[in-house]
């Protein structure tokens, strides 16, 4: 045995996959003797390396029977570029030696990695198609810091983990490999031996682009760097002012069943394009808010079960597709939301539990690191790593689809310790608080950045609790986001709703109290999917009386919420009132728009709505200032009356809003006004073209100087039964002629 050859215990530690530095066995290698070339080729009968022209450059001896050759090559130096030449029974084919390839990271990301401030760690960890050293290929790289090896594997090398063998760079525990002549659409999965040399269950990537289609699980090479942009207007004008100054009316959409195709298909995202889009576009929404998009293995997490947070999930297509999608609802008028989870994540043997055999991703303790509720794993917030890898994965949705914002799912099982646990089942801070401080700094972190990197977007948390400053500044002690869900609101109005008309007198306060907080933070009223679900049935089936009641109550419900200061938000098939709970295995009910004229005028109504919520600037200019609220009629609890008044900056009219809340009709109401003159009724649910009884004012009242309701002024009104009604001031108008009537 030469000198220059590797010794017997080195290649059976290769080719047993269980060497534990790859690189400093093949590729090229100096020795005292001159150059040594070692590759490992499986099913290889003979081994050359040639130049690119096909000349030998030596031929390679066969070391050991499973593929290992190596071969001595005096005077060449290392740098120099070879490819191998490999033939058998079955016939001879060309290679490049991955092993043959420098580092395709540096420094610099081991340390940002390390501190945690890797802002585009999506640029530099995944699989990234490219030319490096001038060969086309992919450089694949992934944290495993505690991994005795780690491979990568496809098709592309029959999943053998000996072919493809990281190099481990120890500062930072990443892992990476340039394989030469893989290209997008290549399946692939690491192959990860723990510490204590257990073969794991096969992983996707963490950082992988795109995933296979359900049931499936392997990581799909793709490149989500290359999209041609069409929405430079749209991302203009998102910088423009404040967003809680600007109309928010959100429609929450389930991709998977908002609409299916033939045999129950899911729609393709450039369908989605042409049928979601313009109908969102049409009904006057202002955002299009998506459950979870990442790519996730049970349809019926409804998404929120992520395993590939960087993978728009395959069900409707590749990556640009959804691209595209982003790009269409940009062009109409639309922004994009992204429900975003970094609550939990599954524990499903191809994800994140356990990664590299330790815990990785998750806490250690699993007071803190598992989820009681969903059988799921928690980050650990407190690693830098892992906050840095939740942060890069907000930016990336941002960075390269042009995402206008994120909802954060679940946001208060990660404030608390004790979040949904019995005694003895977490463990709380030393000073005996409940407080998850790690999450609490992340959150702060993450809404900083985001907002650092990209001002006009918003981030907006599903919060449930009381906790204080969600959406207050950090500097000022907040939490940082934009909005908060207000779920106080919710859970009161849907009450009272739901109550017997005769009973609502004794709960006015349902509709009254939320006004005592309605300006402590920057609310959304949100009617979304977790309404219409598990029981609950949907909004129209919770209320009482006959259809024609419900209806009425409906759209009754839906203006006063229009009018109600706070963003909007509505969960699909409730703007044409579905009868059936929702169900994320099938399309809404779009058949009931064809029966008869209440689902009809239910749409005709939310649409509406939303146009007048944007164009009149009192309607939404200060939703979360309370300059912009004020009560007109807030006692009226016999009659189940309600009114307020918006007002947006000076020199906007105000408008007035008023509800009867009960089926008798009232044509003879005095209602306060602030100023005399006329006031145009704007909105009215009773109207015929919404499935009303066509009761009202004939367009306007006329406001006389007689104090009523602590205003200066008032108007005689006709109040149809289970109806709103708004009137906007309009002081150059002329008086009109008979003042109220009972009929429209």
């Amino acid at each position: 045995m030469f000198a220059w050859q590797a010794p017997d215990r080195e290649v059976d530690a290769l080719v047993g996959g269980r060497h534990n530095d790859p690189f400093a066995l093949l590729g090229p290698h100096e020795s005292p003797d001159g150059l040594v070339i070692r590759a490992f080729v499986p099913h290889a009968g003979t081994l050359e390396a040639i130049e690119a022209d096909g000349s030998v450059i030596a031929e390679l001896g066969r070391r050991h029977d499973a593929g290992f050759f190596e071969g001595l090559v005096p005077g060449r130096p290392a740098w120099a570029r070879y490819c191998l030449r490999a033939r058998n029974e079955g016939g001879e084919w060309v290679l490049h030696d991955p092993y043959s390839f420098g580092p395709a990271l540096g420094p610099m990301d081991d340390y940002l990695l390390v501190e945690g401030t890797h802002r585009q760690l999506y640029e530099r960890l995944g699989a990234h198609p490219c030319e490096h050293e001038g060969v086309v290929g992919v450089r694949f790289a992934v944290w495993a810091p505690n991994a005795s090896r780690v491979s990568v594997v496809g098709d592309f090398n029959q999943w053998d983990g000996r072919r493809h063998q990281m190099r481990k760079r120890v500062d930072s525990g990443l892992w990476e490999i340039f394989a030469p002549e893989v290209g997008e659409g290549t399946i692939y999965k690491y192959e990860i031996v723990a510490a204590d040399g257990r073969l794991l269950p096969l992983k996707a990537d963490p950082f992988g682009f795109a995933g296979e289609m359900r049931p499936a699980t392997g990581s799909v090479v793709a490149r989500t760097d290359n999209f041609v942009w069409h929405d430079e207007a749209h991302v203009a004008a998102r910088d423009s002012g404040e967003a809680r100054r600007r109309p928010m009316a959100t429609y929450e959409v389930h991709l998977g069943s908002w609409r299916r195709g033939e045999w129950n298909r899911f729609l393709t995202y450039d369908e989605l394009a042409d049928q979601l889009v313009p109908y969102a576009a049409w009904m006057g929404f202002t955002h299009i808010e998506l459950l979870p998009v990442s790519e996730h293995p049970l349809d019926q997490s409804w998404g929120y079960q992520p395993i590939g947070l960087f993978a728009p999930t395959s069900r409707f297509g590749d990556p640009a597709g959804f691209a595209r999608f982003v790009d269409r609802a940009h062009q109409a008028g639309l922004s994009v939301i992204l429900d975003w989870v970094p609550a939990h994540f599954p524990t499903d043997i191809h994800g994140l539990a356990h990664f590299d055999g330790t815990a990785l991703y998750e806490h250690p303790d699993p007071r803190r690191g598992f989820h009681p509720d969903w059988n799921t794993a928690i980050y650990d917030f407190g690693r830098r790593e892992v906050a840095n890898m939740l942060i890069a994965n907000a930016l990336y949705w941002l960075d390269r689809f042009h995402i206008d914002g994120l909802r954060v799912d679940a946001v208060a099982s990660m404030l608390y310790l004790n979040y949904s646990r019995k005694e003895g089942e977490w463990a709380p801070n030393p000073d005996g608080s409940n407080d998850n401080k790690d999450a609490v700094a992340f959150l702060r972190r993450a809404n900083e950045t985001i907002y650092a990197a990209h001002p006009g977007t918003v981030v907006i948390a599903e919060e449930s609790t009381s906790w204080a400053g969600v959406s207050h500044p950090v500097y000022a002690g907040g939490l940082g986001f934009g909005f908060k869900w207000n779920m106080g609101w919710m859970h009161d109005t849907l009450d009272y709703m739901s109550t017997e008309s005769v009973y609502r007198p004794w709960h006015h306060d349902k509709i009254t109290f939320g006004i005592t907080y309605a300006f402590s933070e920057n609310f959304v009223l949100p009617l979304s999917h977790d309404e219409v679900v598990h029981g609950k049935g949907t909004v129209f089936s919770r209320l009482p009386g006959d259809d024609w009641q419900r209806f009425a109550t409906q759209r009754a419900y839906y203006a006063m919420m229009w009018a109600y200061p706070g963003k909007k938000l509505l969960f699909m098939g409730q703007e044409f009132a579905q009868r059936r709970e929702w169900s994320e295995e099938r399309s809404l009910d779009w058949h009931l728009l064809e029966m008869g004229p209440h689902h009809r005028g239910m749409q005709l109504l939310v649409r509406d709505l939303n146009h007048l919520y944007r164009d009149e600037v009192s309607l939404h200019a200060r939703d979360c200032e309370p300059e912009g609220f004020r009560w007109i009629v807030v006692d009226d609890k016999n009659q189940s009356v309600f009114a307020w008044l918006r007002l947006g900056p000076d020199g906007e009219p105000p408008v007035a809003m008023v509800s009867n809340l009960t089926p008798v009709p009232r044509e003879h109401y005095r209602l306060g006004l602030p100023h005399a003159g006329v006031w145009r009724e704007i909105m009215n649910t009773d109207a015929e073209n919404y499935g009303g009884s066509g009761m009202g004012n004939l367009g306007a009242v006329t406001a006389g100087e007689e104090p009523a309701h602590g205003q200066r002024a008032s108007a005689h009104i006709v109040l149809p039964p289970l109806a709103t009604l708004y009137f906007r001031w309009e002081p150059d108008a002329p008086t009109p002629q008979g003042g109220a009537t009972s009929r429209q």
